[in-house]
């Protein structure tokens, strides 16, 4: 079939969406499948400077929305917004007409637009909710105002998503999150999947042992995090917790990622016996260094999924995990021992700890953290996606 994914930002290794995004792409067309991305992407150009047509990238480029006063901050999160306004239009309209279905991963401008014309068409159309409103209000410390969240739900709701009959969330937490907030798709829930390269890795660490770490790291606890550096990460959390830890002069603490937050971090981590490392990795780099870490710590207060952690734990690694309401990443933990009271550095501490004092223990419980992974392969996330196209389709058909 041929499928359009609508994202703002499709070319970002610092958001979780459109990771995703680009992973589904890749797998869709090994199966045979045609996938075109409608997105506000830089152009892609020749060695001459000319931009390339469309049967060579597999993109349509809409211009750049600048969003007033905020547009700093949009881009500090790694993000652009894509407008629907002057040419951009008629790019939209061409990229719906040469789908069979429209996927809309956003509910923005873009993805509104995309969404409405391909309804007008008659075009099968389905939708996905992977940012949660507390997340985006985070942005400007409103991420906790439940009127504020409860709003945007609703306006999400009667703007966007009343339009499809199958709409895509990465969590059961999601799911519940939309179900009691009225929106009356079936909703099909589908994790964002992880890549074998990390079962792969885990298998390999659990069978040979895992890798040597540097000599930098030698006589240190390696502890780790994954996630963009920003306010609903809550990355503060696990900084201020090392000072409560038995352990504070040998842990050392990594953060992968980038975002807003880095320099109040840089700062905030001066005070540790060891200055945590902030690291931007590749896959390959990325695996590498979770086969060195001790300990996996995901303290976000909102998440919709958080493949990071599931990547963690795919190598092997006991995770812990903040016990918030607002997040789906709980739903990994084993047992309470992975759990934490967000936002409590001395909790986080304790759990640490309690991890820490019983090696031989974590290193089986890491085994099992990795057998529960193998049901988050990406090629199981993908085989569910086409499904829930295929039954849009018929919908459609029927509808028609």
């Amino acid at each position: 079939m041929k499928i359009l994914f609508v994202i703002d930002t499709y070319e970002t290794n610092n958001n979780g969406t459109s990771i995703s995004a680009k992973r589904f792409a890749s797998e869709l067309r090994h199966r045979g499948h045609e996938v075109r991305i409608l997105c506000a992407d830089p152009p892609e150009t020749d060695d001459e400077g000319k931009i390339l047509p469309v049967e060579v990238t597999q993109k349509y480029i809409v211009q750049e929305y600048k969003v007033p006063f905020f547009n700093p901050l949009i881009k500090k999160h790694g993000f652009t917004f894509g407008t629907i306004f002057r040419g951009s239009k008629l790019v939209i309209q061409e990229a719906v007409l040469w789908a069979d279905i429209v996927h809309s991963f956003m509910p923005f401008g873009l993805e509104m637009y995309a969404s409405h014309y391909a309804q007008q068409l008659g075009k099968a159309n389905t939708g996905a909710f992977h940012i949660q409103p507390e997340n985006l209000w985070s942005s400007v410390a409103l991420g906790k105002v439940e009127w504020i969240q409860n709003m945007s739900y609703r306006n999400f709701r009667n703007w966007h998503y009343y339009k499809f009959r199958h709409i895509h969330t990465p969590s059961e937490f999601m799911k519940h999150m939309l179900i009691e907030r009225g929106y009356n798709a079936k909703i099909h829930v589908i994790s964002n999947g992880i890549q074998e390269d990390f079962l792969e890795a885990g298998h390999r660490f659990i069978d040979q042992g895992r890798p040597e770490k540097t000599a930098e790291l030698k006589d240190k606890i390696l502890i780790t995090m994954v996630g963009r550096l920003s306010g609903e990460k809550r990355q503060d959390v696990l900084i201020n917790a090392v000072q409560y830890s038995k352990y504070a002069d040998k842990i050392q603490l990594a953060f992968a990622g980038r975002g807003p937050k880095y320099d109040e971090y840089v700062a905030l981590g001066e005070s540790l016996p060891n200055k945590p490392m902030f690291l931007y990795l590749s896959k390959e780099e990325l695996i590498h260094h979770l086969g060195m870490t001790d300990l996996y710590v995901h303290t976000s207060d909102m998440e919709s999924e958080a493949i990071s952690c599931i990547e963690a734990f795919a190598t092997g690694l006991v995770p812990v995990i903040a016990n918030s309401d607002k997040s789906a990443t709980p739903q990994f933990a084993l047992d309470g021992r992975s759990l934490f009271k967000p936002g409590h550095p001395k909790d986080l501490a304790r759990t640490i700890d309690y991890w820490l004092d019983h090696p031989t223990e974590r290193k089986f419980i890491g085994e099992l953290y990795y057998k529960s992974a193998k049901r988050y392969a990406l090629s199981n996330s993908v085989t569910q996606f086409e499904q829930m196209l295929n039954e849009e389709l018929a919908d459609c058909k029927i509808a028609k």
